[in-house]
């Protein structure tokens, strides 16, 4: 076993990676520790987009008839392995328990507080990792193909409009002075301001993770195995050995629940999976912005290696064999949206979504154990959440003022 280690952060994904930074700021002696080497997960895969402004959580739809669709596998934005289902089921129950208009604005204002703090906290370690090229301030737009799917969002517009948060109601027409390459296939759009992106998520990732071994960090590439009390810290059993340390950090996403559940703690987590295709523009073809179409489910954004199109959610086991069926669900439909060459890859890129039925993070202290420290669960808003996620939480290990109020966070909400 090697010497004691001030504090290990179990995960080197953008969640990790930030926490490891703003420890390291304060003075902390900190070892990064992830099987892959930092940003090759779920951090690599994503669109690109940093939210900030008005969130509603996703919700479990209401009405019979969408749930039948749902049910067999018809709405392009969800798809589920049916062996997965008792799994999945719980967790189904209680976000559909968290999807009234009521939950949906007090867990959204609990992701919003967090939000206020997103693109500014990006903009400081972009800086100091010299990788500002990669950001891109021009909004997202999100189309619908019909008006009634228009007013089904009614409300995070009115969400929005009592907050005082900017945003353009859009027709087709405006839409092309925006982005003159997208076809008039849609009913209306919205132009949100109060939104970023970056053209390679992963790269950043990296950025950011080289700053902080720049300034001293250490990282390890190893699997962990398994966390054990010892004494006054924690034995970390990895692959390439045990390390022991005075405080830990789990913040390994889709994975964290495999070192927590060991250790008697039980809350409603699921894993969805996502998947994305790059694509080679047609012609001089190209997107300013992301565009989210509501209507089919998915996402695309303007990216390094071409326009990366990202699909909604796929319920399976976590670590069942990829079924990228969303993948050719979507595909005529960005095409009648946008003039696509051929995709970049073979095959899709599949990540791992890591969510709780509020749609809020775990971050905070363990409960039942001292000196363990939690940072994951920020489903689709990992990128968007991972650095002023990681200046909350090493304001709380280090006894400062937080910047926002860290109680909605804590995995004690599960009892």
């Amino acid at each position: 076993m090697t010497a004691e280690r001030d504090i290990v952060v179990i995960g080197a994904g953008i969640v990790g990676v930030s926490a490891a930074i703003h420890l390291q700021k304060r003075g902390r002696s900190v070892t990064l520790v992830d099987r892959r080497d930092p940003g090759e997960e779920t951090s690599y895969g994503n669109t690109g987009v940093i939210e900030g402004g008005t969130y509603v959580p996703i919700a479990m739809p209401r009405d019979v008839r969408s749930l039948l669709r749902y049910a067999r596998n018809m709405q392009p934005e969800m798809h589920f392995h049916w062996g997965a289902m008792p799994k999945v089921a719980p967790w189904l129950m209680q976000l559909a328990a968290n999807s009234s208009e009521a939950k949906l604005r007090a867990n959204g204002g609990h992701v919003m507080a967090l939000l206020a703090h997103a693109i500014d906290e990006h903009k400081a370690l972009l800086s100091a990792a010299g990788a500002e090229r990669y950001l891109r301030e021009t909004g997202w737009i999100r189309i619908y193909r019909s008006e009634a799917a228009f007013q089904a969002n009614a409300l995070e517009r009115r969400i929005a409009d009592e907050g005082g948060f900017g945003y353009d109601v859009l027709d087709p027409e405006e839409v092309r002075e925006l982005e003159p390459h997208l076809n008039s296939v849609f009913a209306r759009a919205e132009h949100w301001h109060d939104v970023a992106s970056l053209s390679d998520p992963g790269a950043v990732t990296k950025a950011y993770a080289a700053q902080f071994a720049a300034d001293g960090g250490s990282f390890e590439r190893t699997a962990t195995r398994r966390l054990t009390p010892s004494g006054a810290g924690w034995t970390i059993e990895t692959d390439g050995g045990s390390i022991a340390a005075r405080e830990v950090v789990v913040a390994l996403g889709p994975w964290s629940m495999d070192l927590l559940t060991p250790l008697g703690y039980r809350v409603p987590f699921a894993v969805k999976r996502g998947y994305h295709t790059h694509y080679r523009p047609k012609g001089n073809a190209s997107l300013v912005r992301p565009i989210v179409d509501v209507s089919y489910g998915y996402a695309m954004s303007p990216m390094t290696l071409g326009i990366r199109v990202t699909t909604g959610i796929e319920f399976a086991d976590r670590d069942a064999p990829p079924t990228p069926v969303q993948v050719s669900r979507i595909e005529p439909h960005v095409r009648e949206l946008i003039p696509l060459g051929e995709p970049v890859e073979d095959s899709p890129w599949m990540g791992r979504r890591p969510s709780f039925p509020d749609s809020l993070p775990a971050i905070g202290p363990a409960p039942n154990h001292a000196g363990l420290w939690l940072d994951f669960g920020h489903a689709h808003l990992g990128l968007t959440l991972g650095p002023v996620s990681g200046r909350l939480l090493a304001e709380m290990i280090c006894g400062e003022a937080t910047v926002v109020d860290p109680a909605p966070y804590s995995v004690t909400r599960f009892g």
